[in-house]
């Protein structure tokens, strides 16, 4: 576990007058990271990212407000998938049926080392995440809401066919979240790649290809349908930024 960098993890120290201070420092902080990030390097904050193409594609789901008890429970259908517009790099998060989150948005600060996630409730009321990835575990905290209740999110990647999002939140004077509920994901079909097997890449992202793009006669792949689009929009950029990457990995295995 860790303290994002505006979280009053475990402390109850100090009055509130102090806290609201140290509230809005932070509030401040994550103001100017966010205008740092729409500045970051495509190819350093698309790095970052890349750590997530295991994510990449269609899932089913079952929301549980309570571990292991099936009161409550739904079902709903998610697609992660690759955002380049406008020159920028992000993956995008669409949910059907959702109870908690209809849409989200991951991208990365190479700076800071800090990921957002900005994501939308069934109502459309937009809330900002926060937080760092450690051990395939993506922790991230919004700024306490209007009630002084603080939200978190926690992606856990446990392998290519099974992912859990856990959602919590506590009031901003007590040291321990609770459990609203966690949606347990399946993948839907099959990913054709797996690292060193030999099989399609994404010539985009270096993820699972699985579906053919073309450019003066060569075929290559890619992941999803926003790599897609990257790919059709500059295919000879996309292809020399590929060969940079397999560059960058050779090096880094000297």
């Amino acid at each position: 576990m860790f303290a994002t960098p505006y979280a009053l993890r475990h402390s109850l120290a100090g009055d509130a007058e102090n806290r609201t201070v140290r509230w809005s420092c932070m509030v401040a902080m994550a103001a100017a990271l966010l205008a740092s990030m729409a500045h970051a390097d495509r190819p350093v904050a698309q790095e970052g990212l890349e750590k997530f193409n295991g994510l990449i594609g269609e899932w089913r789901g079952v929301g549980q407000p309570q571990r292991g008890s099936n009161r409550g429970a739904w079902q709903q259908n998610s697609e992660w998938v690759w955002n380049f517009d406008d020159g920028g790099v992000a993956i995008d998060y669409r949910v059907t049926d959702g109870q908690l989150v209809r849409s989200g948005r991951l991208t990365f600060d190479p700076e800071s080392g800090l990921y957002q996630f900005v994501v939308q409730d069934p109502q459309g009321v937009e809330r900002t995440y926060l937080g760092r990835l450690a051990d395939d575990k993506l922790t991230v905290e919004a700024e306490p809401d209007a009630e002084g209740v603080i939200h978190r999110v926690t992606v856990t990647l446990l392998n290519d066919k099974r992912t859990l999002v856990l959602h919590e939140k506590r009031d901003a004077v007590q040291p321990r979240f609770s459990r609203v509920a966690e949606i347990g994901y399946t993948r839907a079909g099959v990913r054709l790649a797996n690292p060193g097997s030999g099989q399609p890449e994404c010539i985009v992202t270096g993820g699972a290809g699985t579906i053919q793009v073309s450019y003066e006669g060569k075929t290559y792949y890619v992941c999803c349908s926003g790599c897609k689009q990257a790919f059709d929009d500059d295919p000879a950029g996309i292809i020399q930024e590929a060969a940079e990457r397999k560059k960058r990995e050779a090096a880094e295995k000297k």
